[in-house]
């Protein structure tokens, strides 16, 4: 006989001063109480109040010994977060396009090192072909859509955005960040196209596909992807930021998915890594697979596989992966040697979910981890031309030499105009409709645009400006044209 793990639920309803009514939730799924459980409780304390809040698995051995939640899923009707309650997972979700991806490769109907554009040829014709592994591994040099559409003035979350706003937009980008698969830059444009590849090669929409071939056969009856944001999803907590020192609602509303997008619990997120461990659904073969050193032609090996970081956290190995989409945030962690799993969801975009994962991991990690070991390098290193560059404290521009810059310049790759002039004797960008955006003096030539917009830098020939260029850490030189 299997061992007999008791469910046990409670809830503790309190009554705070300035939330009249509101109910404090602290609710468990637990196979005995102990120790350690006090200690998670612990953890989040700050967050079992009337505020957002998040909540918490744990597996060891691939058996679930502890899933809790603290605060509330709804500010607006009292209603708490549960151990089931749905949350959105944000890049935590890449994973499972990767693995939906790897799923039709053992299928034989696509390879990862296929050219993207054998499926959506709609993208430009580039240099070099851009392969389904390079989208995967953030090594493909697509520029990430996002940061593109908020460069035009209309970032995510200011509109409905579509997989045919994604293709579209990068189907007029014609340069990439780089050469594909000689660097690493984190683009979510690679998962979105991933999931047009599945949907176009399924010949079934990407949510169909990931419900009928990962979703059901593993029993995450509570998975789905946010694929209709207007859909009714029983049981979802809502997503809140902090505005003005209050909280406030922060929901996406966006169809893109694949990227992020993925609407789960934490009691899922545990069976999903069990699947990963085992053979199920091929499981073992997709971890692998996911796993797997990348490379680059300089031999740096990254610390990034196909949706998934592998790290080591005090001497212990660990493949893992945060979210944050609007005003959820997550964290999915698998220390496979220690056989331990941990996932955090939150509802709060401050909360901090990776935080919480590692003083979690203290308490059940024990002996086999070392306080000393040195803790390896759990990003890939910083790429991109800003790194490196430094300020010039003596470049001092004149009027003079601001009056070159001012001018008109243009973009087909994202439709989008931006007019330099010269306002109260310093330089700045004007972008319909009205948006002003300040430039600081950084070197020759170069600027820091505020705004969020990145680093603004002039192009000259025969000494005359003829272009301006903009580089984010997604989006690394955009080139718009002066037209007069």
């Amino acid at each position: 006989m299997g061992i007999m793990i008791c469910r046990m639920r409670f809830r503790i309803a309190v009554l705070l001063t300035g939330f009249a009514g509101a109910i404090v939730v602290a609710q468990a799924t637990t196979a005995q109480s102990g120790p350690r459980d006090a200690a998670v409780d612990k953890v989040f304390a700050a967050w079992n109040t009337a505020t957002p809040g998040c909540a918490i698995g744990i597996a060891e051995n691939g058996v679930p010994v502890l899933e809790r939640a603290y605060g509330m899923a709804d500010l607006e009707h009292s209603a708490p977060n549960t151990p089931d309650t749905i949350f959105e997972a944000g890049s935590v979700s890449k994973q499972f396009t990767a693995a939906a991806m790897i799923l039709l490769v053992r299928d034989g109907k696509v390879s990862l090192d296929d050219d993207v554009r054998k499926y959506v040829p709609e993208l430009p014709v580039y240099q070099a072909p851009v392969t389904i592994r390079q989208m995967l591994s953030h090594t493909s040099g697509l520029r990430d859509w996002g940061n593109l559409a908020g460069i035009a003035g209309m970032p995510r979350g200011s509109r409905v955005y579509t997989h045919g706003h994604v293709v579209d937009l990068l189907s007029r980008q014609t340069a990439l960040n780089f050469a594909p698969g000689t660097r690493w830059s984190y683009s979510n444009s690679g998962y979105n196209l991933a999931a047009v590849v599945i949907a176009r090669v399924s010949g079934m929409s990407f949510a169909e596909f990931s419900r009928t071939r990962l979703f059901q056969p593993l029993g995450l009856t509570k998975t789905s992807w946010r694929d209709d944001y207007t859909r009714l999803v029983p049981g979802r907590a809502v997503g809140y930021g902090m505005s003005f020192g209050r909280f406030a609602q922060d929901m996406p509303f966006e169809n893109v998915h694949g990227n992020g997008g993925l609407l789960t619990t934490v009691g899922d997120l545990l069976k999903w890594q069990a699947a990963l461990a085992s053979g199920t659904l091929q499981g073992a073969v997709v971890a692998d697979a996911q796993q797997a050193v990348v490379t680059l032609p300089d031999g740096r090996e990254l610390h990034y596989g196909l949706g998934v970081f592998r790290g080591v956290y005090k001497g212990v190995p660990e493949v893992y992966h945060s979210g944050a989409t609007a005003g959820y945030r997550a964290f999915l962690t698998d220390y496979p040697s220690a056989k331990l799993t941990i996932a955090v969801l939150c509802n709060a975009g401050n909360a901090a979910p990776a935080t919480f994962v590692r003083q979690v991991s203290d308490l059940y990690l024990g002996d086999k981890a070392n306080a000393n070991a040195p803790r390896s390098t759990l990003l890939p290193e910083a790429e991109g031309p800003l790194v490196g560059v430094k300020v010039d404290a003596s470049y001092r521009p004149t009027v003079d030499d601001l009056a070159a810059f001012a001018g008109t310049y243009d973009s087909v790759e994202i439709e989008t105009q931006f007019i330099a002039r010269i306002d109260n004797g310093s330089l700045s960008l004007f972008r319909r409709p009205d948006t002003r955006i300040s430039l600081r003096p950084h070197s020759r030539d170069r600027f820091e645009a505020g705004a969020g917009l990145g680093q603004v830098t002039f192009h000259r020939k025969d000494g005359v400006v003829v272009a301006l260029s903009i580089t984010q850490d997604r989006v690394w030189d955009l080139r718009l044209t002066k037209t007069r």
